[in-house]
């Protein structure tokens, strides 16, 4: 039996407790074998200037997830053309991953827009998509889409990256936003400042 593997693709410009708190509920609430955090290293759909750099990014991931061995970071789409696209990642992991089958996970907000991703049908004719509920994102209010959807209503605290960035910028707390260890190292590195 192929292990179910849950892709959670972001910028994680840092990752922070909300990330973490909705890959562990994806864990559990659609059966995931692990869950791998996917570095963007270049999103199509948002600005670069305000990155971190990609190592530095992934780096967090690595120690943010430290200890669980159900969660992995992955730096795959470092190696593929920029900017990043979910049909392009999926293809290389399928041809290099043949005993794993993927499962994608969203918010509601990138639900909204999933039609516009670049070879839409063939991810929604070929993946399984698990969509989480992000507030002001209802599902049940958005053009239904056709395609393998698992819909879940997923514990959500509202931490933005936007938010921990420039708390970081003004010397400002960013305790229990992010794991401690994110802390230390985002205040030991002087990232964002």
């Amino acid at each position: 039996m192929k292990q179910k593997i849950g892709l959670y693709f972001g910028s994680f410009n840092p990752i922070h407790t909300g990330h973490l708190i909705i890959a562990n509920f994806m864990l559990d609430a659609a059966d995931l074998d692990e869950v791998w955090f996917v570095v963007s290293p270049q999103n199509p759909h948002k600005k670069s200037s305000s990155l971190l750099n990609e190592y530095d990014r992934l780096k967090l991931v690595e120690v943010a997830i430290e200890g669980n061995e159900k969660f992995q970071a992955s730096n795959v789409e470092f190696m593929l053309p920029k900017p990043s696209y979910t049909i392009d990642t999926l293809t290389y992991l399928n041809e290099s991953f043949k005993q794993k089958e993927f499962y994608i996970i969203i918010g509601s907000d990138s639900y909204q827009n999933i039609k516009s991703w670049k070879n839409s049908e063939v991810l929604l004719r070929d993946y399984p998509i698990l969509v989480y509920q992000r507030p002001g994102f209802e599902v049940d209010k958005i053009e239904k889409v056709e395609g393998n959807f698992q819909f879940f209503e997923s514990p959500y605290i509202h931490i933005s990256a936007t938010y921990i960035r420039n708390q970081l910028k003004g010397n400002k707390s960013i305790k229990y936003l992010v794991p401690e260890t994110v802390e230390k190292l985002l205040i030991q590195e002087n990232y964002y400042k």
